[in-house]
């Protein structure tokens, strides 16, 4: 199946499209195949899966890991919908502080490779949706960070009406400001 990537303007933030078999039964996809994607012109390789379900309103993030255990991923909405969202916190990138949404959906089949080096989220749309992360490194909690979601300083448009559902780590994540004083990526 032919594997189209589209670059974004942010430099490693990747989207990609994936011919898919669909018919009365229902569809067939390879949202992997590594000689395809090698073929398209990427080459990760990954060595982790992660499967989340969320509830609307549910917020997930902005999480990255930083140097010690460097993570990219390619993500991507199995059930419903979610507004997705990366952020860029490489100190020397011309991106840095700027953030870049789409949606991601069962439906669209659209999938996201986020590189080392950017922050990470999503709000789920819809009544639930489902999401799976293909990983280049392995989750290491010591590793970990969160960007507040709400950082007036990055300024992401959530589309939100009323609080969204935070985790207690989501709600405790620090500012960009914060962020500068020990950056993670240069």
């Amino acid at each position: 199946m032919k594997t189209i990537i589209t670059k974004t303007s942010f430099d490693g933030l990747l989207l990609f499209d994936i011919d898919y078999f669909q018919d009365t039964r229902g569809f067939f996809i390879e949202p992997w195949n590594k000689k395809d994607f090698h073929t398209a012109g990427f080459d990760e390789e990954f060595v982790q899966e992660g499967h989340s379900r969320s509830k609307k309103g549910v917020l997930r993030g902005l999480h990255y890991q930083d140097m010690s255990a460097p993570m990219g991923k390619l993500v991507r909405c199995t059930l419903g919908s979610v507004f997705e969202v990366a952020v860029d916190l490489r100190v020397s990138s011309k991106t840095f502080g700027k953030w870049f949404s789409t949606t991601l959906s069962a439906k669209n089949k659209t999938l996201l490779y986020v590189p080392i080096g950017f922050a990470l989220g999503f709000l789920t749309i819809s009544p639930y949706a489902e999401m799976q992360y293909k990983q280049t490194g392995y989750y290491t909690p010591s590793a970990e960070g969160t960007l507040v979601w709400n950082d007036k300083d990055v300024g992401v448009q959530w589309p939100v009406t009323s609080p969204p559902i935070l985790s207690d780590r989501d709600t405790k994540g620090m500012s960009l400001k914060t962020y500068l004083q020990c950056p993670a990526f240069s």
